[in-house]
């Protein structure tokens, strides 16, 4: 056991939560139930991990690494149901878990990037930043949103973007896994910057295509 060890409610789901991201759930099973109610008394964060493919019900086996997740709003239903909005704060790596309580609970121990100075994550993070930016604008294009500056809300810090850009980007979750894994922003970021290379062109030629088609509709 590290110094750094802690005790934490794991909330398995079909979902990988990064620090940073908002994350809305509707709680109706007694398990979570009870374990929101818990977290709620102790003030107490939970864990969103990310359950394996082969897990069973009621017997769900998650990946190791997830994110703790805080409750910021909470609104308890008549029939017991919950509906929280909880937001992604810190990695942790499980190092056991058991199944004392209703829920699944487990010793963790936080999961951080290593050290890398801001001066060489400069170029990859403008680059990631410029590519996302224009991502985000293409689809509000292409969902006929109003025009918004989005970059503007974008997070400011390197690490911070590789995880929203990872969050957002339409992929497998075991893809977003082995991004919340990575232990280097720069590598998270170079290749995230290798799939938007792919997908900006892509979305703008889906996107002229999709307004050639609406001139020919009105010719």
């Amino acid at each position: 056991m590290t110094a750094r060890a802690i005790e934490l409610p794991l909330f398995p789901l079909n979902v990988v939560l990064f620090p940073g991201v908002v994350l809305p759930l509707h709680i109706f099973e007694p398990r979570y139930r009870q374990m929101i109610a818990d977290c709620e008394e102790q003030k107490t964060p939970f864990g969103v991990v990310l359950a394996r493919p082969e897990s069973q019900p009621l017997a769900e086996e998650p990946y190791l690494v997830g994110t703790m997740a805080e409750i910021r709003e909470l609104d308890r239903l008549e029939d017991g149901r919950i509906i929280l909005m909880a937001v992604g704060v810190q990695r942790f790596r499980i190092l056991s878990q058991h199944r004392e309580k209703p829920y699944l609970s487990a010793l963790v121990e936080l999961y951080e990037d290593v050290f890398e100075p801001m001066d060489d994550l400069d170029a990859e993070f403008k680059q990631a930043y410029n590519l996302f930016g224009t991502y985000i604008d293409l689809l509000l294009k292409a969902a006929n949103e109003q025009e918004r500056d989005m970059r503007n809300h974008l997070p400011n810090r390197a690490e911070e973007l590789s995880h929203f850009i990872a969050y957002f980007l339409d992929l497998p979750n075991e893809q977003k896994q082995y991004f919340l894994e990575l232990t280097s922003t720069m590598e998270r970021l170079q290749e995230e910057i290798t799939i938007l290379r792919r997908e900006v062109p892509l979305m703008r030629q889906m996107l002229m295509g999709s307004q050639n088609a609406e001139r020919n509709m009105l010719n």
